[in-house]
């Protein structure tokens, strides 16, 4: 893989220091993903999420064969709650709430079955793994320190859900001078309009907050023997 080469993106191409690029994958978890999960507990259709799945798992697999630096992050609550703000813990009615037991666990606890990333995306065991407490990845995390220590300039961004955690990370990245890529479909929300409303807002203005780019052109970019059939329908 060549040092830098440009990824179709709106609202432009750009071109990208594929050495100082991580494959950023945001709370990909049971609890987000599965029925009797803390996103069902909502209400939320979790099928909705799944169209996500295979276009993350396609690059995650170039990212791995190309040696990029990969970080998944699962949001999650320490046992006694100390970390759970009650206006989160009290929110809306739902029908479980934030530690209670469920059929994965206890909802959204850090150790719990629940709280860990699905089997299709599973970290491997060289990968880093960002536990947070918030919807944004740089809230009381490592993270920050982590992409320093490695020379990260770049995030590729991945997960659930669009308008919530991958947005506020976006944002937290941008502020601290990260130039940060969303993969619109490797993305997802529970609300199909608010998916879409959440990337318009991270390429508007000039790409306020960063770009917009899809799986088909990351891996165009990463592996550009691919054949083009293997990743038809993306940006070009």
């Amino acid at each position: 893989m060549a040092n830098s080469r440009k990824l179709a993106a709106e609202p432009e191409p750009i071109e990208l220091d594929w050495a100082a690029t991580a494959l950023l994958i945001i709370d990909m978890q049971r609890d987000f993903m599965e029925p009797g999960g803390f996103g069902e507990t909502l209400g939320n259709d979790v099928s909705q999420l799944a169209r996500a799945v295979k276009p993350i798992a396609a690059v995650l697999d170039a990212a791995r064969a190309a040696g990029m630096l990969v970080i998944h992050t699962r949001e999650g609550h320490l046992p006694d709650l100390s970390d759970a703000p009650p206006a989160k813990v009290e929110r809306g009615e739902p029908s479980l709430r934030i530690g209670d037991p469920g059929p994965m666990g206890r909802i959204l606890i850090r150790g719990e079955p629940g709280h860990d990333i699905i089997p299709e995306l599973y970290p491997l065991d060289s990968e880093i793994v960002i536990d947070k407490p918030g919807k944004g990845a740089f809230y009381a995390t490592e993270l920050g320190d982590v992409l320093q220590r490695y020379g990260i300039e770049n995030l590729l961004v991945c997960g659930v859900t669009t308008e919530v955690c991958v947005n506020t990370t976006v944002r937290e990245a941008n502020d601290r001078g990260y130039r940060c890529v969303v993969l619109a479909d490797c993305c997802a929300s529970y609300f199909p309009e608010f998916h879409e409303m959440g990337l318009k807002m991270i390429k508007a203005q000039g790409g306020i907050f960063g770009w917009v780019s899809d799986s088909a052109a990351v891996l165009r970019a990463i592996s550009p023997e691919i054949p083009t059939t293997a990743v038809a329908g993306g940006l070009r």
